[in-house]
């Protein structure tokens, strides 16, 4: 089960077992120019980082360069990740995440109760197995950390012709880096026009209202506030539906198999929420309208399904577990899911659909399942990335 009710764009964090850390930034060579109309040529995802990249901790202002005149902030904001992978870390990671009231609604002393005697206790020491089995040992990191500061370093190294004054950080949600120690550090460089990108294609107020939340907390403790731009969600964006439809089609070009279905699988919110205003059901349904018309698919052929439930309340349907084992149940042998709704490989998408649901499969009659790496880092996720950032930037570039 997942670690993020009720939704997460981007997620924890993970690196998929049989494929190795790599994984999260060896999209396909040749998907980068597979890329096709309206998206431009994809720059190569192995550009040098340049100067203007922010460190990766929340370093001292005196290991940073020094300030610039009307500095332009670039910072891209994903989930979050514990800072180590044992059960402290992990316990410390989820308190952050499970008692922020726009993730959980309800979060009353009964909540609280349950949290702190039954929830946080036992998912600590297991999603801390977890994440030793996918831990970047090298960085001593997770790789969703790993992941998010290339993309800010590639994304630095694109726009490094706009000159110096174009400043390009990364920051979590939940743990560290914090959205607040970024903010501050591209102020004191000298930013005063600043663009927050959270990274989650479908709106949803679990994920990018809260991003927007810690930005504002932060601006109302400064008497001098810089010009701020929110990234809007881009789940029918050409450049995203031409990435992920590209990227598709690359994965399936590599694999021994052609699958008989292929989910889209989002994750999943309690359909309370939805009730109460929130769009993320239709961005999910529109994106997954878009990429079949894009790949030529129909709804038999590319399924849209809901994953990650936590809890006890009614979720949107239909669930991605229950689907798996549906489709092996009546036969179907070859399987592929992809992960619209994640922006960077992370523990649900690598370890509960790569590996839970994988087995699933294949434990009721399925032979081949492949997981889609999600677009990171690659080619095709940098060109969708830059695309977005540019078109926000207008007028200030």
């Amino acid at each position: 089960m997942s670690d993020t009710p009720p939704i997460s764009g981007t997620a924890t964090e993970a690196t998929e077992r049989s494929r190795g850390p790599s994984v999260v930034s060896s999209q396909s060579a040749d998907a980068s120019t597979a890329l096709s109309e309206p998206v431009a040529p994809a720059l190569s995802p192995e550009v040098e980082s340049p100067s203007t990249v922010m460190p990766a901790a929340e370093p001292s202002a005196s290991n940073e360069p020094p300030p610039v005149e009307h500095g332009i902030g670039v910072l891209i904001v994903n989930l979050g990740t514990p800072d180590a992978a044992d059960a402290t870390a992990v316990r410390r990671y989820l308190k952050e995440f499970l008692t922020d009231p726009r993730v959980i609604e309800s979060n009353g002393l009964i909540w609280k109760m349950v949290l702190n005697g039954v929830i946080l206790p036992l998912r600590s020491r297991r999603k801390a197995r977890a994440y030793r089995n996918i831990w970047n040992r090298e960085k001593n990191e997770s790789p969703f950390k790993t992941i998010t500061r290339s993309q800010a370093e590639k994304l630095a190294a694109i726009l490094e012709p706009l000159g110096t004054r174009v400043i390009v950080d990364w920051a979590m949600r939940y743990a560290g880096p914090s959205i607040a120690s970024r903010l501050e550090s591209l102020m004191s460089r000298g930013c005063d026009r600043i663009l927050v990108m959270p990274l989650y294609p479908q709106y949803a107020a679990a994920t990018t209202a809260t991003v927007c939340d810690e930005v504002f907390r932060f601006l109302m403790r400064q008497r001098r506030q810089p010009a701020l731009r929110i990234l809007p969600p881009y789940y029918d964006d050409p450049y995203y539906i031409g990435a992920l439809a590209s990227s598709l089609q690359a994965e399936l070009k590599s694999l021994p198999f052609k699958p008989d279905v292929i989910l889209a699988s989002y994750h999943g919110m309690p359909k309370e929420y939805v009730v109460k205003g929130d769009p993320y059901e239709s961005h999910c349904v529109r994106t997954t309208q878009l990429l079949r018309e894009q790949l030529k698919l129909d709804e038999s052929q590319l399924m849209l399904t809901f994953q990650s439930r936590f809890g006890r309340a009614e979720w949107l349907e239909p669930a991605t577990i229950n689907t798996v084992k549906a489709l092996a149940k009546n036969g179907v042998k070859n399987l592929v899911v992809l992960m619209p709704g994640f922006a960077a490989d992370c523990l649900e998408t690598l370890e509960e659909i790569a590996v839970d649901n994988a087995r699933v499969f294949k434990r009721y009659g399925g032979a081949n399942f492949a997981a889609v790496p999600c677009l990171n880092d690659s080619g095709l996720g940098m060109v969708m990335i830059e695309k977005l950032a540019m078109h926000e930037l207008k007028g200030w570039v």
